[in-house]
Formats: structure tokens, sequence, C-alpha cells
């Protein structure tokens, strides 16, 4: 056991899913030719005036409100000042004391099943910089995100573990993409996390040093990073050595956090209202009208298949971590009216699928509707269990209906007891060994006999019947 506690909060960033920059009319879309979906505004050139984008306003509030934060009825731009040379302007327009929204809150659930309030200080909106590419001689800056639209979302020193924080940053994503504010995608920087880690002797009090973990954009590097700082801070403070305020970076190939820069102060930046931007002002009516757009988010989800659908909380929470896989079995489950063959179906063939094929479920060309014919099939007992993973496969390969499938290929199953019967005794003929042991007691070869007459049956023989007559005719 350490004798430290440990003490995380995270600084999440996520861009809004907007179609144009935060101050200006620039193109936020990805992968353009660099430094061509710029203007004046976004470059930070003289005279250039900013103008609110009121879709990113929109899209802040409606995600505030999805945390359950406080909406503040006015808000104010500062100017936060910093030199960098992705940073054109000299200074980023961010939120500072008056923030659009403070004191929310979400919860994640543990190991144990228990559940723990993650709170959350603010959600405020900003833009972002541009980006500095470096190549073994030179450094080139791209201006194309400068402006690009995000809100931050900072939260309370709350967390215990890399565990704990990877929970909550993926519960936030989780809630971002069923709100539909912004598309998340890690990969493209759309949502990416700094860290702040701190550790004290446990049970102190008051907090010790605070060290800043910048950009990180996975789940895996957050664990990793975290991870390697609590074992770094845990040596220093054994060895009596004093820990520095300081902002790090993740060298995700050797699995260590490097010195980055000394860690600014806020008074550092400078802040100061923008003076180009008049204060944010949201009356009670548009949050309310922002608020009826909210669509039914995961806790409440969770609790409502539990209770409709009968599920567990484990299977709940898989197919409500996602907003496409949750949609999907619900769609599939109405047509099919049976919950727990749709349920296992997705989880042990759908999510296998997925997860073989590297896709998401709404990539997936096999939709709901065509999923809920194949286990009508199932479910009437047209076909069998294992008959239906190969027609699955048959559907993802082909794209056509499970029923022209069975068709084509003779597969439905064998319902006719005379024609089962007839293959029950010659297996019962030709297994002598199993039906005397079988006769003696050894329940157990009873499957070995059930598989051979399946395996005679080309897989078609109904289960139900074949065990009934199995046990008729060896009484």
């Amino acid at each position: 056991m350490s004798s430290y506690d440990v003490v995380i909060g995270l600084e999440i960033h996520a861009q809004l899913s907007t179609k144009s920059k935060m101050f200006c009319r620039c193109s936020t879309l990805y992968g353009k030719k660099p430094n061509t979906n710029i203007c004046p505004v976004c470059t930070g050139q003289a005279g250039a005036l900013p103008v609110l984008n009121g879709k990113a306003v929109e899209y802040a509030l409606k995600t505030a409100l999805a945390f359950n934060c406080k909406i503040n009825n006015t808000s104010v731009f500062s100017r936060k000042n910093y030199f960098y040379p992705d940073l054109p302007k000299g200074y980023q327009i961010s939120q500072f004391d008056e923030p659009l929204s403070e004191h929310g809150y979400t919860e994640i659930t543990l190991k144990d099943g228990t559940t723990k309030k993650i709170g959350i200080t603010r959600i405020h909106i900003e833009e972002d910089a541009g980006k500095n590419i470096h190549d073994n001689e030179n450094s080139y800056v791209d201006l194309n995100r400068a402006g690009i639209p995000l809100v931050e979302i900072v939260s309370e020193p709350d967390m215990t573990s890399p565990e704990e924080a990877v929970l909550y940053f993926k519960k936030l994503k989780t809630i971002i993409e069923y709100i539909e504010t912004s598309d998340c995608n890690m990969e493209e920087g759309n949502l990416r996390c700094d860290a702040n880690i701190s550790l004290k002797p446990s049970g102190e009090k008051k907090l010790g040093t605070k060290v800043e973990i910048k950009n990180l954009n996975s789940f895996r590097f957050l664990e990793k990073a975290l991870s390697y700082e609590i074992e770094r801070q845990t040596k220093a403070l054994s060895s009596k050595e004093k820990i520095i305020q300081e902002t790090r970076l993740f060298d995700s190939d050797k699995g260590v956090t490097r010195s980055m820069r000394k860690k600014e102060e806020s008074n550092d930046y400078r802040y100061f209202p923008e003076p180009d931007l008049r204060p944010l002002l949201l009356n009670e009516s548009f949050i309310n009208k922002v608020k009826e757009t909210l669509p039914e988010l995961p806790d409440t989800k969770i609790k409502r298949f539990i209770d409709v659908y009968k599920l567990s909380y484990y299977e709940s929470d898989l197919f409500c971590s996602d907003k496409m896989l949750a949609s999907y079995y619900e769609s599939t489950v109405k047509a099919v009216g049976d919950a727990k063959l749709t349920s296992s179906w997705i989880q042990t063939v759908v999510l296998k699928a997925l997860n073989d094929n590297k896709i998401s479920v709404k990539d997936l060309k096999l939709g709901a509707q065509a999923l809920s014919e194949l286990l009508l099939l199932i479910k009437d007992g047209s076909i069998n269990q294992n008959t239906g993973k190969d027609v699955f496969d048959e559907m993802l390969k082909t794209g056509k209906p499970a029923k022209i499938i069975v068709d084509e290929k003779g597969l439905s199953q064998i319902h006719d007891e005379g024609l089962i019967e007839k293959i029950v005794e010659e297996v019962i003929l030709e297994a002598t060994t199993q039906v005397e042991q079988y006769r003696a007691g050894k329940i157990a070869v009873m499957g070995f006999l059930v598989g051979m007459v399946m395996k005679k049956s080309g897989g078609k023989a109904k289960p139900a019947v074949v065990n009934e007559l199995l046990k008729k005719k060896l009484g």
C-alpha cells in the first residue's frame, strides 16, 4: 500500500460540431490542405473583428445542461495572453471568471458496482489554437484549427486513481455523443484531455503540488500517463525530493512523461475581458428551449433497459455505452419480441463481428431489421442457433436477407418427427458403447448422442425433438 493519496482532476476539450469556426465563417472541415481554412479573423490580422457563432453557443449550452451545470445568464469572453507560434493573435479568446456554466456533475460506476459522483467546476466556451508540425530540420504552423469552437470541461479533483479518471473520461465522451454536440473523434483531436495530478501523505487535507500532463488523446494514454506519474512522484517524495509545478508531455512510445515547461498560474495569462465581444446574455426562455432538445441520457436509458427489458446492469451498460448500439438493440428487440435472445446475439455474434472487422455499429452493413428477421427464424424454430450463426456470416458477406439464404441453402430445421426418429435409431445402432454407458447411468454421454444426430441431420434436426426421442428410445 502506498503511503500517499492520489488526487486527479481532468480538463477536457471537446470540439463543437459546427460547420464554421467560433468567431468567423471559415470551415471546420478536417483534413484540408494546411492554411486553407483561414481568414483575417482567425489569423489575427489587424482590424479584423470576431463575430460570435450562435450555433456554438447553443451546443455549449446543451453540453452544460447535460452535465447538470448551473447556467449563468451572463458570461464574459476574456483574452488569455500567451505567446506560442500557433497562436497568431498572441492571445486566445476564452472565458475566465464569468464562464457559461458552473457547479455540475456526472456519476461513474466503479468495478464493485457502486457509483461515485465527479464534480464539474465549470464548462466554458473558447477557441482552439493552430497546430505546430515538426520534422528533423524545420517547424511549420498550420492555422486551420485556429478559431475552432471548443468547450472546456473542468472537473473537480475528485478522482483518486487512473482507473477512475478513465471511467470519467469515457462517461463524458458517451454523454457528448448522445447529445451530438461533438463527434468526439479522438484521432482527429476533437476530444482531448489535460490531466492534473498530485500526491499527498495519506489522510492529509492539504493538496500536494500539481503537475499537468497535456494533450492526452486516448483512454489508454491517459491511464498509462497517470500510472507513470504516480510512480514517479511516489519515488521522488519517498526520497524527500520536491515536486515542482510543471507541464509535462506523455511519450507514448516509451510510456513516460517528460517535462515541457514550468506550469503557469492564471495570473501569468493576464486575463482581461475581450473588448471586441459584448457579454453573452442568455434568457431563461432560450435556456429552456435548448434543454428541451436533450435526448434520453445514458444513465436514464440504462435504468429503462433494466426495467423494461429485464436486462442485467452489465448488459444495459454495455449497450447504452454507445448510442448507436443502444438504438440497434432496441430496434431489434421491438421486432423480435425477445429481449434475452436479442441481447445474447448482439453480445456474442454482433459485437464479435464489429471487433473482428474493427468497425462500429454505425458501419455494420447488417441493420436492425435484417438481424430481427434472422432472429425471428430462430425464435419460430425454422433454424437453430448454430445455423443462425452461419446465416449471419453469409448475410454479412452477401447482403442477402436471412430467409433467402436459408431457402437457397436448404437450411430449414427438420420438424418431421418421423424423419428425426429414423436418424435417432441409426445413431443408437452405431454408438453402442455410448448407449450402454448411458443406460448404465452415465448421463453425460447424452450430449455426444445428440451431437451425432445433429451431425447426421446436417444440423437441421430440432434439438428439443432429438433430446426427447433419444430419452424415449433409450428408456
